[in-house]
């Protein structure tokens, strides 16, 4: 419960201090007393259902206020309300359809092309995420959405930006070639200015909490901040696997890939997300973050063939068959599962379904093309891709050239220089993998190229794969 007043700053705790200090001691948060039966909560933290089914009532009337809905005689304790659904009459939303589409404002990458992609730039009120292997161009995207965002509509925000950083100071000199060189930036009524970025470090999590918790939102209040930029949210994370948690403030036991580090790291991602989203909305500002990736290894005999070669799914059991059949199986239609008996199909496996929300594996899943893509998994997993609105990968493969193809032609991708074969430049790729705002890369697609460039980033005219 100690995230009730997070949640609703003025809910009257006065009224419930004899259920709290139980709530807490079994850890049950806001969100359990929203998704649990009251009677599981009373079990579970020993209480008198009556007084619990008040309190979840209570929130629960409570955050209908919040969201602005209309409610018919609420008592003092929010026994018996009666809230109307907003499609009743004399219901309103606090914020409609219509309004929000009215207050939509965003932050331009500079290219038209790009902003296409992203369905307008970056806009406020949303976490996004920039995620792609080191040299994709993530740190070139960041700094030129630092600039933009001083512009007035529509390329900005005419507002400051913010700049914490994890790994690496702030890159002043290639933010001087920008201003000095992108017609948009250079041409500006009132061109940006370095004095209008702010910046912070943090080394480790505890400094990283405690900006995040306490001085983001100081300056967020009094600067005339439109974008926050993290550069990157998975530094700190790798570099201290052991720490002692923000949370929690306990040590970590060992090892420290134990289920309990885990797991307060997620707590601690889930937090930090949580909090990252509410200032978001309140100061209406467009938080963008970095990510890293990390290899996939996945072997080509787990995707599942297309829908009209698959074999009708069974989930019946049946006796253990070889190792042969079950691979057979596996390629064709259902594996079935040698330890229990029943069928299992791919398509239900991690494995294969986190190409929908990575940003990578299409390709190379619906044309059979396996090699053209080598697959990247952004880091801190599922806690924190649930955590963001949007995530934007920046994808970069080498294209090769062999001694005996013209200057104007590309050889194979993937094949070693031993065999006649050499790098000759890099190519990259935006897409999105979710956004709400956006549409992301179709079955098979690419997304848009895009070059790195004295002025930025800029895509690559008449190609996109």
């Amino acid at each position: 419960m100690t995230d009730l007043l997070r949640i609703l700053p003025d809910f009257p705790l006065k009224q419930y201090t004899h259920l709290i200090p139980s709530l807490e001691k079994n850890i049950i948060t806001t969100t359990d007393l929203l998704t649990l039966d009251a009677v599981d909560v009373a079990k579970r933290a020993q209480l008198p259902t009556l007084d619990v089914r008040r309190l979840i009532t209570h929130v629960n009337t409570e955050l209908q206020k919040q969201l602005g809905l209309h409610i018919d005689g609420p008592n003092q304790r929010g026994d018996n309300a009666q809230i109307t659904s907003a499609s009743d009459e004399g219901a309103t939303l606090r914020s409609t359809v219509a309004s929000l589409t009215q207050k939509w404002t965003s932050i331009s990458t500079l290219d038209h092309d790009l902003d296409a992609a992203l369905g307008g730039g970056m806009p406020t009120g949303y976490i996004a995420e920039i995620t792609g292997e080191s040299g994709a161009g993530k740190t070139q995207l960041l700094l030129t959405l630092l600039l933009s965002c001083q512009l007035p509509s529509p390329h900005g925000l005419s507002r400051s930006a913010l700049y914490i950083s994890t790994e690496h100071p702030l890159p002043t000199s290639r933010l001087h070639q920008l201003l000095s060189t992108h017609p948009i930036l250079l041409n500006a009524p009132k061109p940006p200015s370095l004095s209008h970025i702010l910046t912070l470090s943090t080394p480790d999590l505890e400094t990283q909490d405690h900006i995040l918790t306490y001085q983001l939102p100081v300056a967020l209040r009094t600067r005339n901040i439109g974008l926050v930029v993290i550069d990157s949210i998975a530094a700190n994370y790798r570099a201290e696997a052991t720490s002692l948690s923000p949370i929690s403030r306990r040590a970590l036991p060992r090892p420290r890939n134990g289920p309990s580090a885990l797991a307060a790291r997620a707590a601690d991602l889930a937090r930090t997300g949580a909090l990252l989203r509410d200032l978001a909305r309140q100061y209406d500002c467009a938080i963008v973050v970095a990510n890293q990736v990390a290899d996939r290894f996945s072997p080509a005999q787990q995707h599942p063939p297309p829908l009209s070669q698959q074999q009708p799914w069974t989930s019946s059991p049946s006796e253990p068959a070889s190792q042969a059949q079950a691979q057979n199986r596996f390629m064709h239609g259902p594996e079935r599962d040698l330890r229990y008996g029943w069928a299992v199909h791919p398509a239900l496996s991690l494995d294969w379904q986190q190409r929908f929300f990575t940003g990578w594996g299409n390709e190379s899943v619906y044309t059979g093309r396996e090699g053209d893509e080598k697959g990247k998994t952004p880091a801190l997993g599922l806690v924190w891709a649930n955590q963001i609105a949007c995530r934007v990968a920046l994808v970069k493969e080498a294209t090769w050239l062999s001694a005996g193809v013209s200057a104007g032609a590309t050889g194979l991708q993937g094949v070693e220089e031993s065999a006649g074969w050499a790098p000759r430049k890099w190519r990259r790729w935006m897409r999105v993998a979710f956004a709400p705002w956006a549409e992301g890369a179709g079955v098979g697609e690419k997304g848009v190229e895009f070059e790195i460039w004295s002025g930025g980033l800029r895509a690559v005219e008449g190609e996109k794969a």
